[in-house]
């Protein structure tokens, strides 16, 4: 599937500029359906992209949010991607938001992630936009070289929801929504910063296979065309 680069001067111009971009795809979606759904990741570079989506002016009662992964950890952890999305984009304006969390206080990650698969489920299917990162390693979501689970992840025969996950890089156990989930977005994002992450991408763009880099899986499989938002 084809891949469409969204180059910006700066990462200040691409957080805005991704920003107008997603509240317009969410805004056509509410008004075509009475409702949207965006699914985010965590990490350092959705900071400021996430502060700016929060100012925009759509009927934020009407969008649900969730993660596109989380760390088996409590909202009140500041490893928690939870705590990320709190303080940063359900701010302002999209406080208003509904928030659906992958975490969920249970004595295990496997019943967690049942619970999760549940409660996502009311989201319709598929995601207006889905908006991933993308590692060093080439993993997006918790899809991580080496992952315990990822070849059931990558798998487009198991069904949406959300599976655990543990790799070595990954540190804590994760909650991740399966390739199925989000490939058929109808925005697709990978959302990505310097020159390091593009090397990467070109890497993962090469030929090799989706174990190694799985950010190849969304690359090469995804049905909606995977938008490529990058600054330097």
């Amino acid at each position: 599937m084809s891949a469409i680069l969204h180059k910006f001067d700066n990462a200040a111009a691409l957080a805005e500029g991704l920003a107008d971009a997603l509240s317009a795809r969410l805004a056509a979606a509410i008004a075509a359906r009475g409702k949207a759904s965006i699914a985010v990741s965590g990490g350092s570079t959705p900071k400021a992209f996430f502060r700016a989506l929060s100012g925009r002016d759509i009927d934020w009662a009407k969008v649900t949010i969730t993660l596109v992964d989380e760390r088996f950890v409590p909202p009140e952890s500041d490893r928690s991607n939870h705590a990320l999305v709190a303080a940063n984009l359900l701010q302002n304006n999209a406080a208003a938001a509904q928030f659906v969390p992958l975490y969920h206080a249970a004595a295990t990650a496997e019943d967690a992630a049942a619970i999760a698969t549940e409660k996502t489920a009311a989201i319709p299917a598929p995601f207006d936009v889905v908006v991933l990162g993308m590692g060093t390693d080439g993993h997006t979501a918790s899809f991580f070289p080496g992952g315990t689970r990822l070849e059931e992840a990558l798998d487009p025969a198991t069904p949406r929801g959300v599976i655990t996950m543990e790799a070595d890089g990954a540190g804590e156990t994760r909650l991740t929504f399966t390739f199925s989930s989000l490939q058929d977005a109808g925005y697709l994002v990978l959302h990505i910063e310097g020159e390091g992450k593009k090397e990467v991408l070109a890497r993962a763009q090469a030929s090799g296979e989706e174990a190694e880099m799985p950010i190849r899986a969304v690359l090469g499989r995804a049905a909606s065309p995977l938008q490529i938002y990058w600054a330097p």
